[in-house]
């Protein structure tokens, strides 16, 4: 009796939390590589990541998961069906492929099926998302989603009958859970997060992501609180200029004390579903000149230990990348971790900080306050 009562107060002074361990996994260009098939596949595939942040249309171009290499799991019905999927901070739908879908990308990936689960509710809406290389369509239904042992019962989700093209059946995930906001979900549907936040299933209204930099394990999204092993050094809270996406205001980038991009201020948008730092066209060039790499971002391994500091400033403080992090190395080569792309806003340029400057900082996303908290790892 004695050990159940502590157990129980033990429960109550932690909270609700929900901590979902990431699994670091070879990405889609690694895959790609592997298989010499990389550079006819960019061929036939090109793409344009800012049309992901377009406001007003429901875009989710997943060319930017070309990189992508950290995945959790859920379930989905009763009993459970299992799948893996990108907790993405750029997007808000959660969606799966359904045996509905005879696409080979949906034939090679784990299929919902409704009729295998008791709780499952249809309904007649349908869900449409384009992509820069084609598109998914699908219909929407109820039912409960776990989540690290946590069920959130009656969560609208996508069951794909349709993904176009070759690119899914390369993915090493299934699906996409999205943690932005409900502005910007397709055909009005609650994000998951949302309805935890309504269901009271977490003890406060944020989520935080810790991305490891190089080994398999470690990395998790957990909701519902923040893990004070990781805000040792403090927490920089900043203030969301928009709440769409995880969108920030940013003052400047600099290179050893001298600006070199976003000189007038720009914005920015935190996204673990993008792997790179997305920066203005006009600032990659400039940035390529500078650090001392090819136009298609190819640089000498040797010269990572004299390439500079990014120091992104934001909201009056210095956020430094250093070059381990925004370098990547492949396969013997070294490539700069930065991709060009044009997606201008109304309040100036648009850069996107994936999760080349996420591995650097645990990043906290506070519903409650609007505003992304950021801790020096």
């Amino acid at each position: 009796m004695k050990l159940l009562l502590l157990l129980a107060l033990l429960g109550l002074a932690q909270g609700f939390q929900i901590r979902v361990p990431l699994r670091k996994m070879k990405s889609l260009r690694q895959r790609l590589q592997e298989q010499g098939l990389l550079e006819s596949y960019l061929e036939q595939h090109p793409y344009n990541l800012a049309a992901k942040y377009f406001p007003g249309i429901a875009v989710e171009p997943l060319e930017n998961y070309m990189d992508d290499e950290y995945f959790g799991t859920i379930s989905i019905g009763t009993p459970p069906q299992e799948f893996t999927v990108v907790f993405d901070t750029g997007s808000s739908n959660l969606w799966v492929p359904s045996v509905f879908c005879s696409s080979p990308a949906c034939r090679n990936h784990n299929r919902f099926n409704p009729a295998e689960s008791s709780t499952f509710l249809s309904t007649n809406d349908t869900l449409f998302i384009a992509y820069g290389t084609g598109s998914m369509t699908g219909v929407l239904g109820y039912d409960t989603i776990n989540v690290a042992g946590i069920n959130v019962r009656n969560q609208i989700f996508g069951l794909a009958e349709t993904e176009p093209g070759d690119f899914f059946y390369y993915t090493p995930f299934d699906g996409i859970l999205g943690l932005a906001f409900p502005s910007i979900a397709s055909s009005g549907a609650t994000p998951v997060f949302d309805n935890m936040m309504m269901e009271n299933l977490v003890d406060r209204h944020l989520f935080s992501v810790y991305l490891s930099r190089d080994s398999q394990d470690g990395s998790f999204v957990l909701f519902g609180a923040i893990d004070p092993y990781y805000t040792t050094r403090g927490i920089s809270w900043i203030p969301l200029s928009a709440e769409t996406y995880w969108q920030i205001s940013m003052e400047s980038v600099s290179i050893n004390g001298a600006p070199v991009a976003c000189s007038s201020g720009c914005q920015a948008i935190v996204d673990t579903g993008t792997t790179l730092l997305a920066v203005p066209v006009r600032a990659f060039r400039i940035l390529m000149r500078r650090l001392g790499a090819s136009s298609s971002g190819e640089i000498s391994c040797d010269a990572i230990s004299h390439l500079p500091n990014l120091i992104f400033h934001i909201h009056g403080k210095e956020f430094p990348v250093p070059p381990r992090a925004y370098v990547l190395r492949s396969n013997g080569y070294c490539t700069l971790g930065l991709q060009g792309m044009d997606a201008p806003t109304e309040e100036g340029e648009l850069w996107i900080l994936g999760d080349v400057f996420i591995r650097e900082y645990y990043v906290i996303f506070d519903r409650a306050n609007n505003k992304v908290g950021l801790s020096r790892l």
